[in-house]
Formats: C-alpha cells, sequence, structure tokens
C-alpha cells in the first residue's frame, strides 16, 4: 500500500505465546511497520526482535507504539527499544497489564486520545479504544486509507474479552463509537489474522 508521499505500510507475521490468567497459547502475531524510505514506526513488539529489524530494514525508527499491553504485543518492546534508540508509547491506562510482563521498566511515553504522530509526512491518528484492554488504542491514517486495530476489531468482528481487564460491553460500544464512524472503505490492519474494512465489519457488527 503506497501513497504519493512514498508512505507507505510493511508486514511480516511473526509466531511465539500469549499468556494471562494462567494459560499460555500459541499465536500468531502481525507486525506493522508504517513509513517512507527514510524512517518508520513501529506498531506493536510481539515475539523477535530480529523478525520486526528485518521489516524496518535500514529505516529510522521514531517509535515503538503499543496498542495494548498483553504480552504478545509488547514482551520484545524493551529490548526493541533498545536496539533502535526509539521510545516506547502506550496508553497509561494499560500499566497494571503492562506491569504483568515488564514490572517497573516502563513505556517512555503516554498516548492520548486524538493524538497526532506524525511519521513521514504523514498523520497517525490515535483513538482510545477500551474494551480488549483498558488502554487500548486504534491509530487511524488518513493518508493511507487503513486503522490498525491491534486486538480490537478483527475480521468477523470485536476482539476477545474473557479474560482480565476486558469488557464485553465497552469493547462494543468503543468500536460503535471510534471505528464505525470511518468510512467504509477504510482498511482494517489487525492484530492477529486478514486485514477486513470498516464496511464488513459494519455489517457483523449489526
Amino acid at each position: 500500500m503506497a501513497a504519493g508521499t512514498g508512505l507507505r505500510v510493511d508486514h511480516a507475521v511473526t509466531s511465539g505465546t500469549f499468556s494471562l490468567d494462567g494459560e499460555t497459547h500459541e499465536v500468531d502475531n502481525n507486525v506493522w511497520v508504517v513509513g517512507d524510505d527514510d524512517e518508520c514506526v513501529v506498531i506493536d513488539a510481539p515475539h523477535s526482535v530480529d523478525d520486526i529489524l528485518a521489516v524496518v530494514g535500514g529505516r529510522t525508527v521514531k517509535a515503538i507504539i503499543a496498542t495494548h499491553a498483553h504480552d504478545d504485543h509488547v514482551r520484545v518492546a524493551p529490548e526493541l527499544r533498545k536496539r533502535v534508540g526509539a521510545p516506547i508509547l502506550m496508553h497509561p491506562a494499560d500499566r497494571p497489564v503492562w506491569e504483568l510482563t515488564h514490572g517497573d521498566e516502563l513505556w517512555d511515553v503516554d498516548l492520548s486520545d486524538e493524538q497526532s504522530i506524525k511519521i513521514a509526512g504523514a498523520s497517525m491518528k490515535v483513538l482510545h479504544t477500551p474494551g480488549h484492554a483498558p488502554g487500548a488504542v486504534c491509530l487511524y491514517v488518513h493518508d493511507l486509507g487503513c486503522v490498525f486495530t491491534g486486538d480490537t476489531l478483527f475480521q468477523g468482528g470485536p476482539g476477545a474479552t474473557g479474560r482480565s481487564f476486558s469488557d464485553a460491553d465497552l469493547i462494543k460500544d468503543s468500536i460503535r463509537a471510534r471505528l464505525l464512524t470511518l468510512p467504509d472503505d477504510t482498511v482494517v490492519h489487525t492484530g492477529h489474522g486478514d486485514d477486513t474494512t470498516i464496511g464488513q465489519e459494519r455489517v457483523n457488527l449489526e
């Protein structure tokens, strides 16, 4: 996916585990990198720093953005931070979830709703979408016609809410208020699995 500015989305899938509430499962996570030939941001840092850096290539990483703090999305964030010298950005409401994995080793910058993150001449808008986790966020890039939803919205409907720190009613409210207001042709890049569109998920939610 490309825009006139050279802005694009690069993608890989990396495999590992997800652990919460005393259970561990094997999972495949999407790694999303948004930028141009010179600079980029990394969305989530799951299982392997080397897998992420293979997508980054020789570009300067400006930020590591966590869509939420479940361990399969932030496990290697501190190591990636050391390797590339970029700050970790996360919504502060996810601190109790972050601490399950990283304890007192914190992220660097708090995300806030409606915040704008500049990358490669474009703007990435932060949408706070609690439900899957208290500090879950989605990232909308108007110039690319896409939104990165982490585990808030998947092909087929909302993310899981059967675990600690989650709320089934809240995630549906978040999706309706913050995501279904986007254009129907907006491509949804998810934390796991295949892409979808806002229009398709509008049908699924209705």
